[in-house]
């Protein structure tokens, strides 16, 4: 009789058995590796990212959830205010420039007269010989003209609207056209006879310089009137012109 092939014998079942180290989650097996799709040609895709959700709908009459800062409903936005001008601090007391130096325009219009007289007083002493009387006033009144228009352009120039500046430059102009005559006379003597004959004269009267101007060419010793109108005709020049010139310049 044939006998059935050997088979071993079965070995029954065994329960599972728990993890080595059941509290180190580093001991779990790892998870099986996502598959990743094949890829052809080309970059690499990016990979998944989770949908995002809209937020919730504004409502009407609220600005958006999202963005920058809005304004409230119901208030206007502030418009934009223009910047003040820019003002630098002042140092100290500052002068201002508008109302010019009194002094110094009546001090340069002193040096000007000055000038002016001494150049006029030269040419008398020149050409008294050949001058009439009518010459000689014609002279004196263009010298007392000129003087003070010089003046009073230098006043008004310096001093600008100072009523100051404006007497001053008339005073000077006045006594321009008065020591310009006044001042010829000596001149004179010294040219026709000598400086001795000058001396003597100033001894016996000094002023005799000044009678000569206030008589003048009047024969009887009388007052020229003339040579009176000569100074207001110097100190109103000298007054009008700086009065036009300081009121291009700006206020006292």
């Amino acid at each position: 009789m044939s006998q059935p092939p050997f088979q071993p014998p079965q070995q029954p079942p065994q329960p599972p058995q728990a993890p080595q180290y059941p509290a180190n989650p580093y001991a779990q097996p790892a998870p099986p590796a996502p598959q990743q799709p094949s890829q052809g040609f080309g970059p690499p895709t990016a990979p998944q990212q989770p949908p995002m959700h809209a937020g919730p709908a504004p409502v009407p009459g609220q600005p958006p959830v999202y963005g920058g800062p809005q304004a409230f409903p119901g208030q206007p936005g502030y418009p934009m205010q223009p910047a003040p001008p820019f003002q630098p601090t002042p140092f100290g007391q500052q002068r201002s420039t508008a109302s010019g130096n009194p002094v110094g325009a009546v001090l340069l219009g002193l040096l000007l007269s000055l000038i002016v007289s001494l150049l006029y007083s030269g040419l008398i002493m020149a050409t008294y010989k050949d001058q009439s009387d009518s010459t000689v006033r014609v002279l004196y009144f263009a010298h007392a003209l000129l003087n003070g228009a010089l003046v009073g352009a230098l006043v008004g120039k310096v001093g600008h609207r100072s009523s100051g500046a404006k007497v001053g430059g008339a005073v000077v102009a006045a006594l321009g056209a008065f020591f310009g005559y006044a001042n010829a006379i000596p001149f004179i003597v010294v040219n026709s006879s000598s400086v001795q004959t000058l001396r003597d004269l100033l001894e016996n009267d000094p002023f005799f310089p000044a009678k000569a101007w206030w008589h003048g060419s009047s024969g009887s010793g009388g007052v020229d009137w003339l040579h009176l109108l000569g100074l207001l005709a110097a100190a109103a020049a000298a007054w009008g012109i700086a009065h036009l010139i300081g009121n291009k310049r700006g206020p006292a």
